[in-house]
């Protein structure tokens, strides 16, 4: 009984159209910001290395290098935050997890693009 209770509760909370990605993908995360009253939307791009969970409790970790350093930030896939994620290109792998990005430098942590 309270499992069907969580179940009911959890599917208010999914977006109606969750993003389309898969890992490997390059991204541009629209993230949307609070500062007081006002609100704005920052934009963070980078390669998905991972995605995580599954309902509302999904998840998925973007990395980016910015000024030579990685920078990793991970979001709730249906959190209202999240404005929206949209592909820039798409990448080809062999792995669910792409955590050897992380040791990589340069040409060697680019991706080979799926060309459609």
């Amino acid at each position: 009984m309270n499992a069907t209770i969580i179940t009911e509760l959890e599917k208010e909370q999914l977006k109606k159209e969750a993003p389309q990605f898969r890992v490997g993908d390059t991204v541009r995360v629209h993230n949307r910001i609070k500062e007081g009253e006002k609100s704005r939307i920052q934009i963070f791009e980078g390669t998905v290395i991972k995605k995580q969970g599954g309902s509302n409790r999904a998840t998925f970790t973007v990395r980016k290098l910015s000024n030579g350093v990685g920078v990793e930030k991970t979001w709730p896939l249906h959190s209202p935050n999240v404005a929206k994620v949209e592909v820039v290109r798409s990448g080809k792998v062999r792995r669910a997890k792409l955590f050897f990005l992380r040791d990589r430098k340069g040409k060697r942590a680019k991706l080979k693009e799926i060309v459609d």
